[in-house]
Order: structure tokens, then C-alpha cells, then sequence
């Protein structure tokens, strides 16, 4: 796989997107919103609109309509156009006075017919033709009120946020979860008793809910596409069980069996399960300053992997609290800055250390190119050297704007510096190396014990103590590493130890962050129903239920 091919990919399918947008009103759903992010940003989808009357607005059931002024609007969706997203389209035009409406779907019309139920014998009847789209079309006329007034349904497959050259993300699968031994009774209780599943091993397509079986599709529609793009015949491998039966959809999905065919290069397709990464998604063992970044700043709203950096520091405002509410967030992607780009390369691939100095080498040559008065130092690198460094381009309008990319980066390594989280890094790494000790030497219910003392309430805790979402993730963890092991009275007794220690933790909680409410079912204040929902996370020899396992990974390593 080219590394540019990966960013013209997505690169292309934008400007299929933007040669439709020329004065008109643009709703983009989160996912299609991250891939434009890192694909080429929003001031090209804002220079491609133009106009005074033309904005860009979220998806969602309360959007606000287009006006008198704004007869045109443009749909970008990453989803199937079924269910309540048409729901929400209807809404939206039914309140506007639009006489154009241009839907994108990042979904093929083949998925389309799979989620209408057709069977394969009659879309293979269908190849060339767009019938669901084409109703689709005749619904946005009669929605706007007038037959004769213009709608357009197009598939582009805006699948991949393009980080890097050599890694790109797909947002709108974020929440795909591997299924875990748990699932194997769920998907039973619809299953009659002399077709029940003994285990992962045994699960298929056809076992599937509807629901996961279409976000598979929808996955492998993109991934056929992205091939196509490259003209190879692909190979796929497979580690686990979901990974299996997604390599499995993609050799008999119909538009990739006819793509394969004239394909002339050749490609190798590994697809792993995120479950055999936990580990490493909750460990600190990872000497990158990237993962740092993203694990300590605040996540970018409606992102899953971007950051809100805090450029205060670069503005004349003295009210800081006041003024983070008035200066736009920077971010970690710099689409149109090629010395941010290289170092953001730089950054993904080089251990703590280096990285750090590459920061300093940056902002360095760009004030010297800018004849600031830079005062060289030698030795370690500190988040106070690399802000001085910063503060230089405060006042020089010129230079901040050609420099933007560049000091948002910087300023988010100097946060990241300076986010007291950074220090429990090497606190948790210590005990994390503590834990692989003991799980080596004794039983799971000493580990547990272990643990045990950490578990503070909020009025025992201090800065230095593991909150509930850090005890829940070095649980992921000994769990994770802990392997096969005995399940006996003293690992019983060590388990129900630590689900009243976490109740009483969680219960005493001013305030649960979303997450916990998640994992938890917001049980707050009772501590009887949360010890039964917390009686889930150690079921199984995992520290998690599935839904919450899903959700405490999504936020951790939420690429698949």
C-alpha cells in the first residue's frame, strides 16, 4: 500500500464532495466531519462553498434549517440513508426552504440493497441501476415541496481520516467492538436450541444481529473501494474471531468479487481484532509523545482522535479562564502546513525524548527564519524553553499565521509537559511492572489484593492516587496479561473485595464523568445495584462486561 495513495484516497473523494458545495448550506455528520478534518481541512470545504449566506452546520435532529437565502444544501454522511438518519434529513428540509438538496453517502448503493433486504440473485439483476437512491431523490423533491426542484443521491466512500502517510483511521467504526465470549449468549437467545453456538469459534455472518452484520458491510463497502482505488486483488488474513468474518465478507462481497477480477496489483490485508490489544491500549510502556498527547489533553468534541490545544498563550488576553472560552482550541492536524506536517510525521515515529528535541529543532529554525531574538540553550529540553521559544512569535502577526500549525503543535507538547497526568505516567508504569511481577510469581487473588489499597474515595484521594477510570483500566490490564488461571474460593473472595471497594469508590464520586455512567448504568447512590453491575466486569476473567469493555477501549485505541 502507497503511502500517498492512502491521502489522495480520501483526498479524491472530497473533491467529489466539494464540486457540489459552491454556495450552499453543508451538513456534515462527525465521521465524515474527522475525515475532512485530516483529509484537507475545513478552509478548503469553505473556500469551495463561498458566499456570505453559506455555512457549515452539524447533523442532527435539531440542526437548524436553511432559509430564504439558502436554497441549496449538501448532506455529508458516513452512515446507511435508512432509519432516523432519513428521519432527520426529512426533518431538516421539511423546516427549510431549500429547491436543491445533494445527499452524499459514504455508503454503496449495494450496501443499500443489503439493508432494504434484496436478495444477492435480484441486486445482481439490479448491477448499474440505483433504485434505492433514485426514490431516496424522489423523497427530497416531495420533502422540499415542489417535484421539479433538484435532488441528488451520490455514493462517495469517505472512509479513512488520513493521520499520517502511513496510518490513516476510520472514524465511523470507532465504536466496532470485537465480540467477546459473553456475546456467545446473546446471540444464542435468538438462535433455536439445536442451532446454538458452543463458541466465538463457531460464529459467522449469518449469526450476526442485523445491526452488526450492516456495520460490517458498511466497512467492508469502504475497504473494496480504498482496493479499488489501488487496482489490486486483495489477500486477507485474519486474527480473531470478528476479524475473521469481516475478511470472510469481504472475499464474497459481489462489487469486490467483480473489481477483483480486472485488479492487476496485489495486496496483503491483515485484519486483527482490537481485543488482543487492551493491554497495550492500557499500558504505559509507550515512550511516544503522541500517545501522551492524546491521553492527557482534552479530546477535540466530535473527534476520536484530536485534541483541543490551548493557544491563550499565544493572544494579549489576561483573563485566562475568560479567554479559553473565546480563543478557538488548536488541534494536532495541519493539513495545508508542511512543516507541521513533518513534524507531526516525526513526532508518531520517534521515542519521548527525541521527539521533544525535534519540537525545539522546529521552533528554533522557524523563528530564526523569521529574525526573532532566539537565545540558543544546550542540554535538556523543558516545556519553560520550548514556551519562551513560543512567545517569540506572540507578537508578530506575520509569523504566527505562517507558523500556525507548527506553534499549535508545540504548545500542545509544552501542555503535555506540564498536565500533571504526565507525571503518573511514570507512576503507573512502575506499578504496572509491579503487577507483571506478581502475576508471574503468585495468584490473580494476591494481584487483586494488591490492588486493593489503591482504591481511595474521593475525600481519601490525593493527586497522586488512581482515579475510578485508572483503577478500571489496571484492571483491563492485570486481567488482560494475567492469562489463563484457577478460578477458586480465594480469587472468589479477592473479586468481591474489590466489586465492594469499586461501589464504594464510585458511589462516593461527586460526580461520574460519562464514561463511568456508561460502564456503570449510572447506578449513583446505590451502592447494592452497582456492585451487581460491577459483578459483570469480573465475570469471564475480564474486568469488563462487553458493552463496557466496548466503551472504556473506544476512548483508548479507538482505530481498528
Amino acid at each position: 500500500m502507497s503511502a500517498p495513495g492512502v491521502l489522495s484516497f480520501t483526498q479524491q473523494g472530497w473533491e467529489q464532495v466539494l464540486a457540489k458545495v459552491k454556495r450552499a448550506l453543508v451538513y456534515l455528520d462527525a465521521a465524515c466531519a474527522e475525515s475532512l478534518h485530516w483529509g484537507c481541512g475545513s478552509t478548503r470545504l469553505l473556500e469551495a462553498v463561498g458566499g456570505p449566506e453559506c455555512h457549515l452546520r452539524e447533523f442532527e435532529p435539531a440542526a437548524v434549517g436553511g432559509g430564504a437565502k439558502q436554497p441549496k444544501a449538501v448532506f455529508v454522511l458516513s452512515c446507511l440513508l435508512k432509519g432516523r438518519t432519513v428521519e432527520t434529513l426529512r426533518d431538516i428540509i421539511c423546516r427549510s426552504h431549500f429547491q436543491y438538496c445533494v445527499v452524499v453517502t459514504a455508503v454503496n448503493h449495494a450496501v443499500h440493497l443489503t439493508a432494504n433486504h434484496v436478495p444477492a440473485a435480484a441486486a445482481a439483476e439490479l448491477e448499474g441501476q440505483q433504485p434505492v437512491f433514485e426514490q431516496l431523490e424522489e423523497k427530497l423533491c416531495e420533502w422540499m415541496g415542489n417535484m421539479n426542484y433538484t435532488a441528488e443521491v451520490l455514493h462517495v466512500p469517505l472512509l479513512l481520516a488520513p493521520v499520517a502517510p502511513h496510518l490513516a483511521l476510520t472514524p465511523a467504526f470507532a465504536s466496532l467492538f470485537p465480540l467477546l465470549p459473553q456475546d456467545v449468549h446473546l446471540l444464542n437467545s435468538a438462535r433455536p436450541d439445536k442451532r446454538r453456538l458452543g463458541s466465538l469459534s463457531e460464529v459467522d455472518a449469518t449469526a450476526l444481529t442485523p445491526e452488526l452484520f450492516l456495520q460490517i458491510r458498511c466497512l467492508v463497502s469502504g475497504l473494496s473501494s480504498l482496493c479499488e482505488h489501488f487496482g489490486v486483488r486483495e489477500e486477507c488474513f485474519a486474527v480473531g474471531s470478528l476479524s475473521r468474518i469481516i475478511a470472510a465478507d469481504l472475499a464474497n462481497y459481489a462489487p469486490a468479487k467483480n473489481r477483483r477480477k480486472t485488479a492487476t496489483g496485489r495486496a496483503s490485508v491483515v485484519f486483527v481484532d482490537r481485543t488482543l490489544d487492551l493491554t497495550g491500549a492500557t499500558g504505559h510502556h509507550g515512550d511516544n509523545l503522541v500517545e501522551k498527547i492524546i491521553s492527557v489533553l482534552p479530546q477535540l468534541p466530535g473527534h476520536t482522535n484530536d485534541v483541543m490545544v490551548n493557544m491563550v498563550e499565544l493572544t494579549a488576553l489576561q483573563n485566562e479562564e475568560k479567554s479559553q472560552s473565546m480563543v478557538a482550541p488548536g488541534c494536532l492536524a495541519q493539513p495545508k502546513d508542511a512543516a507541521a506536517k513533518a513534524l507531526w510525521e516525526a513526532l508518531l515515529s520517534t521515542k519521548h525524548k527525541e521527539a521533544v528535541m525535534e519540537v525545539r529543532r522546529h521552533l528554533v529554525e522557524a523563528a530564526s527564519r523569521e529574525n526573532l531574538p532566539i537565545k540558543m540553550s544546550m542540554g535538556r529540553v523543558t516545556p519553560g524553553q520550548l514556551l519562551s521559544y513560543i512567545h517569540l512569535f506572540k507578537n508578530n502577526l506575520k509569523a504566527l499565521v505562517s507558523h500556525c500549525g507548527l506553534l499549535q503543535l508545540g504548545l500542545a507538547t509544552v501542555q503535555t509537559l506540564k498536565h500533571p497526568q504526565t507525571a503518573k505516567w511514570d507512576n503507573f508504569l512502575a506499578f504496572e511492572r509491579l503487577l507483571l511481577q506478581s502475576i508471574g510469581e503468585s495468584t490473580m487473588s494476591v494481584v487483586l489484593n494488591q490492588l486493593l489499597p489503591m482504591m481511595k474515595p474521593l475525600n481519601q484521594r490525593t493527586d497522586n492516587d488512581y482515579s475510578p477510570e485508572e483503577l478500571l483500566i489496571l484492571l483491563i490490564y492485570i486481567y488482560s496479561v494475567g492469562g489463563e488461571f484457577t478460578v477458586d474460593k480465594d480469587l472468589g473472595e479477592a473479586e468481591e473485595k474489590v466489586k465492594k471497594a469499586l461501589a464504594q469508590v464510585f458511589c462516593e464520586e461527586s460526580e461520574l464523568s460519562p464514561l463511568l455512567q456508561k460502564i456503570t448504568g449510572f447506578y449513583k447512590g446505590c451502592s447494592f445495584c452497582l456492585e451487581e453491575s460491577l459483578s459483570l466486569c469480573l465475570q469471564s476473567k475480564r474486568p469488563l462486561h462487553p458493552g463496557g469493555a466496548s466503551i472504556l477501549s473506544q476512548s483508548l485505541c479507538s482505530c481498528i
